[in-house]
């Protein structure tokens, strides 16, 4: 077991510099905060391949091995080192470094009637942690993020999502290999969008379903609205015409749920 006291040591300069996307990208590496987190993580099998923890922060029992199922390099730090890699203004004083994995469209396990949620360049990593919280929740099948530039394992996105990132089967992919996946699977989708004349609670959700939400600022773009099967939307009833992108697919996602009789 390995004591760091410094903030120039280098790894501790290595785990910072994973606070870049791009830096996270080109070592195919990120960092979790938290022990539940940590502890979901290792449960959906990625490798950990160093834990980061502060004695002067922890409270209870350290995560052990066996917890991790993972060689993991167990390293002790002083909270000013902790605080120095850490990202929230609260911790309870751990922090791993993890290997990224990626999931395929043809790798999805799907139930026998999937719902799915389709998002297209969600751009705002707290928009969509809340929305992997909705997919656990609601027990969506999976999360296909129409934007392979979108990192999901940006740590506010691991954060916001209280650890969901690692809870749910999640694919990034291009609009084409999405829609062209799902005809293969016969799932009917729907957009949600201002132009649709439709209601979104007047629809049958029963059926094998893929809800599209597009970005914060304009909505989903021409490609969505133009070959989706159906555009709804939520009554309004305010002096707004919308609501948060996160807001709304929970609304949509539950209603769809709701038809299923939550289960």
């Amino acid at each position: 077991m390995l004591f760091i006291s410094s903030i120039s040591n280098s790894k501790i300069k290595a785990v910072q510099k994973l606070e870049k996307s791009g830096n996270r990208k080109e070592s195919g590496l990120f960092t979790v905060e938290g022990k539940k987190e940590i502890e979901l993580c290792a449960e959906a099998g990625y490798e950990i391949t160093e834990l980061y923890y502060c004695s002067e922060l922890i409270k209870g029992e350290l995560l052990t091995q066996k917890t991790m199922a993972h060689k993991a390099q167990y390293i002790e730090i002083t909270l000013p080192v902790f605080q120095k890699i850490a990202y929230r203004d609260s911790s309870d004083g751990y922090l791993a470094v993890v290997r990224s994995k990626y999931q395929s469209l043809d790798a999805l396990k799907l139930s026998q009637v999937p719902l799915i949620i389709i998002l297209e360049s969600i751009e705002k990593p707290g928009n969509l942690g809340a929305i992997l919280r909705t997919a656990d929740a609601a027990q969506v099948d999976a999360v296909i993020v129409c934007d392979k530039k979108t990192d999901i394992f940006n740590p506010n996105t691991i954060r916001s999502s209280l650890g969901c990132v690692f809870t749910k089967q999640i694919v990034c992919c291009s609009n084409e290999e999405c829609l062209s996946w799902l005809r293969t699977k016969n799932i009917r989708t729907y957009s949600a969008a201002l132009t649709a004349t439709e209601w979104y609670h007047e629809q049958n959700f029963s059926e094998a379903t893929a809800l599209v939400f597009g970005t914060e600022a304009e909505g989903l773009s021409k490609f969505w609205l133009e070959k989706c099967d159906q555009q709804i939307k939520i009554p309004m009833q305010g002096k707004i015409d919308s609501l948060n992108v996160s807001g709304s697919c929970a609304i949509i996602t539950y209603e769809a749920r709701r038809q299923r009789g939550f289960k």
